[in-house]
């Protein structure tokens, strides 16, 4: 349910109705917006009678919410959310380029292209120190050191940093990364949900292979349940029919995200198509549709990747890809 306030409304009275609804076990978000401030309530709304509520003189309306995701819903939150990594702004019409190897191979490897992106303009620096693999044989990824290593590429370069959890032990080593990653096999991972979102760092959460935007957004909701309503999403592709590619990317994810969270959407053109030469089309369609960042992979040495060379661009082929993602940014999609 959502309670909609008249403007300039009397303070004492909506205090007192904050306090009677919470008296119900009826959780309150209130969302300050440029013209009117919206209530939420969440919780077991059935008791409440939307009339009694809608007769008082404070309120303008009353309006019943069908989905399921509530914190997450943009009826709860009319106004775009802006997420801060690190002092980089994600979301409010700013596009943020995340760039980086898929996985940390050495500090040589990692530190010469955090330099190479930075350069080029991308504004977080993105690192694998745990690799979720499909074969057990391949590289897992250099874990506890590899977070080591990505510090030392923040502290020489200035960039936020973004890295992926796998599991709730690893948690704890996580302390100074600025942008957690939750991957694509972990989007319902409850368990790990919950845990993110009792804390106060920003969340990248991808969509899952085969899930829904409404499954993406429940998953969204789990972190932001707990408290933590800092929340990126991430299109990275889902698995069709198709097989010309790694898998399907879902532009129109989008705008119909846009419509129904306030939540920055980013995408990620690299793992979705699994193709170098289709990452710079698809991150310019992207950055066109009105993505909030982009997430690429870049590598100095992609034919001798440990993992995913075949989708990394080189720092020089990045560098051009931002200057063109730059130039089409004026008629970029915009979203209230």
């Amino acid at each position: 349910m959502i309670v909609i306030l008249k403007e300039n409304h009397d303070k004492e009275q909506f205090e007192n109705l904050k306090d009677w609804l919470k008296s119900m076990n009826i959780d309150v978000h209130v969302s300050l917006g440029q013209r009117q401030t919206v209530v939420g309530l969440i919780g077991d709304t059935t008791i409440i009678d939307a009339d009694l509520i809608r007769a008082l003189s404070i309120v303008e309306d009353v309006k019943l919410v069908q989905e399921p995701y509530k914190k997450a819903n943009r009826k709860f939150h009319p106004n775009n959310s802006v997420i801060d990594v690190g002092g980089v702004k994600i979301g409010g019409g700013q596009l943020q380029i995340i760039a980086g190897p898929c996985s940390i191979e050495s500090e040589e490897q990692l530190c010469s292209i955090a330099e190479s992106v930075k350069a080029a303009g991308a504004t977080i620096l993105r690192g694998g120190a745990f690799k979720p693999r499909t074969s057990p044989y391949a590289f897992q990824g250099l874990r506890a050191h590899g977070l080591d290593l990505l510090l030392k590429a923040k502290k020489l370069t200035g960039l936020p940093i973004v890295t992926e959890v796998m599991d709730l032990s690893q948690l704890n080593l996580f302390d100074d990364v600025d942008f957690i990653q939750v991957g694509a096999r972990n989007m319902q991972n409850f368990e790990l949900l919950k845990e993110l979102g009792r804390m106060d760092k920003p969340i990248l959460l991808k969509r899952g292979l085969s899930s829904t935007l409404q499954e993406l957004l429940m998953s969204a909701e789990y972190i932001m349940s707990e408290g933590n309503e800092k929340v990126v999403l991430c299109e990275r592709g889902i698995r069709t029919f198709e097989t010309a590619t790694r898998n399907t990317l879902d532009l129109s994810a989008i705008p119909l995200l846009k419509e129904l969270t306030h939540l920055p959407i980013i995408i990620d053109p690299s793992h979705a198509t699994g193709i170098a030469r289709l990452v710079r089309p698809m991150a310019i369609a992207a950055a066109a549709a009105g993505a909030d960042g982009l997430m690429i992979e870049v590598h100095n040495d992609p034919p001798h990747a440990l993992c995913d060379g075949v989708q990394s661009l080189t720092p020089e082929v990045f560098a051009e890809l931002v200057q063109q993602i730059n130039s089409i940014l004026p008629f970029a999609c915009k979203y209230n």
